[in-house]
């Protein structure tokens, strides 16, 4: 136990971080040219959060939240979104005051007790991006771009957008009489998930993956039967910029995302070899987020991303970088008088911005020559006896063509100056 994991979690090795490094590089690029700044929220919250947030008939609240009773008999739950959390942060600190609206994104770990599967975890790493105070359709076809514009960046293919209008609360008490109407002959066909949500949030029928249920939904009456004008025009507004900016979607009309705070325009991008989970960005609007969790009345639109997910997506069309391993330089001290002076030496050059490591074994010439190139070493500084009494060492370029003509000596008040030289060179 001692020395494995709980289930659903997992370690980001050093082997793997740097495709973690390239991706945030890119997210944290693209947020800045879309003028959004990041916000950082505690992993933990207070569970009435989250119930009132997302929506007591939720699966997230109902089955997937790790909640406990801290020492002050405070009902805590780790985060399993991020949207709640940034809503309590605008509130709590006041960004409805300023004169424009709040966008923010964040990166980090949430949590939900799910079975584990490929791209999804118990702990999980979320990407997401949440406009605040901007009530218009422009404001919807702006974070559906920069969520385009972020995988089309990764170089990621093969993906589809879906969309889809939840109307508002204006629309849907007619829309769900319309659904308990056709889902009421089927009721014992349906999951058991599915026939608990039948009175308490019958939208949420469309959206079970269940096979059977899955096929029902796909035959029950349209939400767009019901929309009244101002939807039906924001919506087609919506559809009207994203058109205009070349891109290309699909209407979903089953689409309604497993959120009950979304309003109007909802969104998903699948990346579809990924089979059942290909879903690797959703999002949408919740116009009555704001005011649900005690703020005032604040229209928001925002969207979220697996990281898991995405990584994993490009992983499959070997879309990540190769990292550039290894240290610019490593001393060798044959002999045990040197090592001193090779570990000061290595010490400077870190100071100036140099990549270089030593032998901390002291072993023998050839041991650490072995060592530097498993480091990948572009250069070598050998700190011989014979150099040392000239008050020089040898510098040895490992990436030479010609490997008999590779080495040449330095003076060692020069090493600093020369391999910076050297080093910017070979980059």
């Amino acid at each position: 136990m001692l020395t494995s994991l709980p289930r659903g979690a997992k370690d980001i090795l050093p082997s793997e971080v740097g495709a973690w490094r390239y991706v945030e590089g890119i997210l944290r690029d693209l947020c800045r040219c879309f003028g959004f700044k990041e916000i950082r929220t505690p992993v933990f919250e207070h569970t009435e959060l989250f119930q009132r947030g997302i929506g007591d008939t939720t699966d997230v609240v109902e089955k997937e939240m790790y909640t406990f009773i801290d020492r002050g008999k405070r009902s805590i739950t780790l985060r399993p979104e991020n949207t709640a959390s940034a809503v309590r942060a605008f509130i709590e600190h006041k960004m409805y005051a300023e004169p424009d609206p709040a966008k923010l994104f964040y990166i980090g770990p949430m949590f939900r007790y799910d079975r584990p599967q490929a791209g999804r975890q118990r702990q999980f790493h979320q990407f997401g991006v949440e406009l605040l105070g901007a009530p218009g359709p422009n404001a919807d076809a702006e974070i559906i771009l920069l969520a385009v514009q972020i995988l089309r960046r990764l170089g990621l293919q093969d993906l589809q957008l879906k969309i889809n209008t939840v109307g508002c609360p204006e629309c849907r008490p007619a829309y769900r009489q319309k659904l308990q109407d056709y889902y009421r002959p089927h009721l014992a066909e349906l999951c058991e998930d599915c026939r608990s949500r039948f009175d308490r949030n019958p939208m949420r029928l469309l959206d079970c993956k269940n096979e059977t249920c899955h096929g029902l939904a796909a035959g029950a009456p349209k939400l767009s039967e019901c929309l009244d004008d101002d939807c039906k025009r924001h919506f087609a507004e919506v559809q009207e910029l994203l058109t205009a900016s070349g891109v290309d979607f699909a209407i979903d009309p089953t689409l309604v995302r497993g959120l009950d705070y979304y309003t109007r325009t909802a969104f998903e991008i699948q990346y579809t070899p990924l089979g059942a989970q290909s879903a690797v960005l959703g999002g949408g609007r919740y116009d009555g987020l704001v005011e649900e969790v005690g703020g005032p009345a604040t229209p928001g639109i925002g969207f979220a991303m697996g990281m898991e997910r995405v990584i994993l997506a490009l992983e499959s069309q070997n879309l990540l970088p190769r990292e550039a391993d290894g240290a610019d330089v490593f001393a060798i001290a044959p002999k045990a008088e040197a090592a001193t002076l090779a570990f000061t030496v290595t010490e400077k050059l870190r100071e100036a911005g140099i990549c270089a490591a030593y032998d901390y074994q002291q072993r023998s010439m050839k041991a650490q020559m072995k060592a530097a190139n498993r480091l990948n070493a572009k250069f070598v500084l050998i700190f011989g006896e014979d150099e040392l009494s000239r008050n020089c060492v040898t510098l040895r370029d490992m990436n030479a063509e010609d490997k008999n003509n590779n080495q040449r000596e330095i003076p060692i008040a020069d090493i600093t100056t020369i391999l910076k030289t050297e080093v910017q060179k070979n980059e």
